[in-house]
């Protein structure tokens, strides 16, 4: 297509957008959009209004043609249908507050029951339980609790690691 022809068409579309937009009692090229149905369902994008008005505009005059000014009363294209916000939340999570987690914690030791106690006990940074349990091991104490989250902390740096 030659300049010519292109600004030629350009103002054919121009002009059949704004018998359009006064058809539909609109205000702007955007109040088009909710007339024209799209082949993946729902109406076109303001977007790709403007890309075909410059790109394909013959074939976006022929679309505005005949879903607006041919009709006798243009129809309200309905949305795409979108997954609901919030469908790919986690229900299955509960939200402990810190005190119900000390409580069950406080529970699972009485009980001695040690992965639930590791499970519950708050993460230490990796450089605290070294220095804890350099501590415990200068004042001759063995607290396995203590070694086990040292390895817990090991081997969580060691997975990060490999991810990068």
């Amino acid at each position: 297509m030659t300049v010519e022809q292109k600004e030629k068409s350009l103002k054919e579309v121009e002009d059949i957008i704004s018998k359009a937009i006064k058809k539909v009692n609109g205000s702007k090229e955007n109040d088009l959009c909710k007339y024209l149905p799209m082949d993946s369902g729902g109406y076109m994008h303001h977007f790709t209004l403007r890309k075909m008005k410059h790109r394909e505009p013959s074939e976006l005059g022929t679309l505005i043609e005949r879903f607006i000014i041919r009709s006798d009363r243009p129809a309200v294209v309905p949305p795409k249908r979108r997954a609901p916000r919030g469908s790919r939340k986690r229900r299955d999570n509960l939200a402990f507050s810190r005190i119900q987690l000390d409580r069950m914690l406080q529970i699972a030791r009485l009980a001695g029951d040690k992965e639930m106690i590791s499970i519950l006990s708050p993460r230490k940074a990796l450089p605290t339980v070294k220095r804890d349990l350099i501590s415990s091991i200068r004042h001759n104490r063995v607290e396995q609790e203590l070694w086990n989250c040292y390895i817990d902390c090991i081997n969580a740096d060691n997975v990060a690691l490999s991810e990068k």
